[in-house]
């Protein structure tokens, strides 16, 4: 069976659970090589072991996305590991859903650390190599929360919709030097997402959300387009919620 993304070098955010450990395996699957990145250091040791066991090929960069020195320590290992970048996977994200009174300074920059500027930093340093390739596919994970407002999540909203206007503007910045820019947007997910700032393990676990292999396909669709065509954003939902 051929493999979509033989040879092609992908950078995972938050790769050491849900959406990015989902994302991780399937494009592996496909035959990218990962750089995968998180704070936790036995998941992704886990991880590295079964992408190796089934023949892929993996690299691990310890640290916080939200650090300067971790996104550029991703881009090298991706470029010394494999020898190029092709895709980038803006994965972490962290949520805090309380109204707006209740919402301290902290949480605020919490959330806007872990959200938008780890998404800035991986693609300021990601774009030079693709630049010099001419090639190459970035995506933000943000969320329905980027495309509608909802009560008791105005900053978490805030922060996803700052994710997708960076990725409309960026496709407009990139897309003549050969690179994709997009958004996938998914609803809920059944993932550690949240638990302890406004989701618990029992509600998520009962719930109807998304599973991560949903996300991680949908993740694999945008970055298996012909050279010719690109996706700008994707919004999706369990077949169980409406759409706002």
């Amino acid at each position: 069976m051929s493999k979509k993304l033989l040879n092609k070098v992908a950078i995972i955010t938050g790769a050491s659970a849900g959406i990015g450990q989902a994302s991780a395996r399937a494009l592996a699957a496909e035959g990218a090589s990962i750089v995968i990145t998180a704070r936790r250091k036995l998941q992704l040791e886990t991880l590295k072991k079964e992408i190796e066991a089934l023949g892929g090929k993996a690299a691990i960069v310890i640290g916080d996305a939200k650090e300067e020195k971790t996104a550029i320590e991703a881009v090298k290992a991706a470029v010394d590991h494999f020898g190029r970048l092709d895709i980038l996977i803006n994965n972490t994200g962290m949520g805090n859903y309380k109204k707006l009174v209740d919402t301290t300074a902290e949480d605020y920059d919490q959330m806007v650390d872990t959200n938008v500027r780890s998404t800035f930093l991986f693609s300021k340093y990601a774009v030079p190599v693709m630049e010099k390739q001419k090639s190459g596919t970035i995506l933000m994970v943000s969320s329905m929360a980027g495309v509608y407002g909802f009560a008791g999540e105005a900053v978490y909203c805030m922060t996803k919709f700052a994710q997708v206007g960076f990725a409309q503007a960026l496709d407009r910045e990139l897309r003549e030097k050969g690179i994709k820019v997009g958004a996938i947007c998914p609803g809920g997910v059944k993932t550690e997402f949240a638990i302890g700032t406004g989701r618990t393990e029992e509600g998520v676990a009962q719930s109807n959300m998304l599973d991560p292999e949903d996300v991680a396909q949908v993740i694999l669709l945008a970055c298996t387009q012909s050279a010719k065509s690109r996706i700008i954003e994707i919004q999706m939902r369990t077949m169980a919620e409406g759409l706002a």
